[in-house]
């Protein structure tokens, strides 16, 4: 029996669709593509099932990696609020410490004084509180507003229809959102408001003096 030597020669493939021998188009799967033969150890096709669960744990890696970028995006979102949060404070604090000075130098302005030098640095000064984002508010006319003003003095008068900033004794400041100060202010309220004395009627009855009783005083005297 004659054993085959392994032929260690080159390998030639016909890839040729079409046919040297009869020069038909040859059918998908012939020639080389059929002739060659399936190597020893070739891994065998995938089942339906394997595919199945490679698709599952596909989709369930990719639901887990979407997670975790979601929770990233949130997370970055959170400490950019955060840093935002604190460098307001930061900056409230400073201009809050810095409402004493302002207050001077508008005092100063009334005044006549602010003048030379100190006006130079004085405007330099509120420039740069205005570029930090301090709002300077509260004037004479305002309606009055509980929530960004402080009543100081009240009274009521027949030239207002609402309650009305008649004077404004401070200045307030916000930055932002934030009231930093509150405006101090006078306020008028309309004379309608101007509440009843609580024992008016009794007062009038008690002035009033009593006919009937001074009638019957009158005939006992005359009978006398």
């Amino acid at each position: 029996m004659t054993v085959e030597e392994p032929n260690d020669g080159p390998v030639v493939r016909d890839r040729r669709r079409i046919d040297p021998e009869t020069g038909e188009l040859r059918a998908p799967g012939e020639g080389a593509a059929a002739d060659q033969p399936t190597e020893a150890g070739a891994e065998p096709a995938v089942s339906s099932k394997e595919l199945a669960a490679a698709e599952a744990l596909a989709a369930e890696r990719l639901e887990q990696l979407q997670r975790v970028q979601a929770e990233y995006v949130n997370y970055r979102r959170r400490v950019e609020r955060d840093r935002e949060a604190v460098r307001e404070n930061a900056v409230a604090s400073v201009l809050g410490e810095l409402l004493g000075v302002l207050d001077d130098i508008g005092r100063a302005r009334d005044h006549g004084d602010l003048t030379g030098a100190f006006r130079s640095v004085a405007e330099s000064l509120e420039a740069v509180t205005a570029k930090l984002g301090l709002v300077r508010y509260g004037e004479v006319g305002d309606e009055f507003d509980p929530t960004v003003h402080e009543a100081l003095m009240h009274e009521y008068s027949d030239e207002v229809s609402v309650p009305t900033c008649t004077q404004v004794l401070m200045p307030g400041y916000r930055y932002g959102e934030r009231i930093i100060r509150a405006a101090r202010v006078a306020v008028a309220e309309p004379t309608e408001a101007l509440p009843e004395p609580p024992d008016a009627d009794r007062t009038e009855a008690a002035s009033e003096p009593d006919t009937e009783a001074s009638s019957e005083a009158g005939d006992a005297t005359d009978n006398d």
